[in-house]
């Protein structure tokens, strides 16, 4: 990489755009609503059951300005969903506060396991066993989600919902290759314990991005 473009990606005015798409949001609190997706390269976190691995190599996907990367996403919706791979690698205020100028409202999923940057209408923290949120970003969550793969993972769901805020909404998600083993175990553990809800992949039922 270019010495001039490494300097603009370090500032957060480049990305490293793996791919961006106007589709429906199928997972959390807002599935069902009409978003453009932007998705961010570079992850370090590494879960193994991971369905976009392609995003983990940052060098893999063009740096893209953020003027293009907005422009994209104010033609398409009012609603966009940052996502990677791991966006929090990067530094989102640049991108963020340009955003907002165009008056979307901005979305993040996030492991939480860098520094919180940018401006958020909304954030789905989605802790991984393998690398941790930062304590910060706990207090900010609007949304934790949760990944069921095994039954182990409950005992981490409810560990994780101790530290975030009284608001925020609690999901239970079947990691998808184990959903019709997970789905009836998810259903038993939301209905004795009702403050959390369930969270399924739609899009991937709907055949959608």
């Amino acid at each position: 990489m270019k010495k001039e473009i490494k300097s603009l990606v370090d500032k957060g005015e480049m990305l490293p755009l793996m791919e961006s798409f106007y589709t429906i949001q199928g997972e959390g609190y807002h599935k069902g609503t009409a978003a453009y997706f932007i998705r961010i390269g570079g992850c370090d976190v590494g879960c193994h059951w991971c369905d976009v691995k392609e995003s983990w190599n940052a060098d893999l996907h063009p740096p893209t300005s953020i003027e293009k990367i907005v422009a994209n996403a104010a033609r398409s919706s009012n609603t966009v969903v940052v996502t990677g791979g791991e966006p929090l690698i990067w530094n989102m205020e640049p991108l963020t506060q340009m955003l907002e100028k165009n008056n979307l409202k901005i979305h993040i999923e996030t492991s939480g396991a860098y520094d919180l940057t940018g401006i958020w209408d909304w954030i789905c923290l989605s802790p991984k066993k393998t690398k941790l949120p930062k304590e910060k970003i706990y207090h900010y969550a609007d949304e934790l989600k949760i990944i069921i793969h095994n039954k182990s993972d409950f005992n981490f769901a409810e560990e994780q919902a101790t530290k975030v805020n009284d608001s925020c909404v609690l999901y239970l998600q079947p990691e998808w290759s184990k959903r019709e083993k997970m789905i009836p175990v998810i259903v038993a553990y939301v209905m004795k314990n009702p403050r959390w809800k369930v969270s399924l992949q739609t899009h991937k039922y709907l055949n959608i991005p």
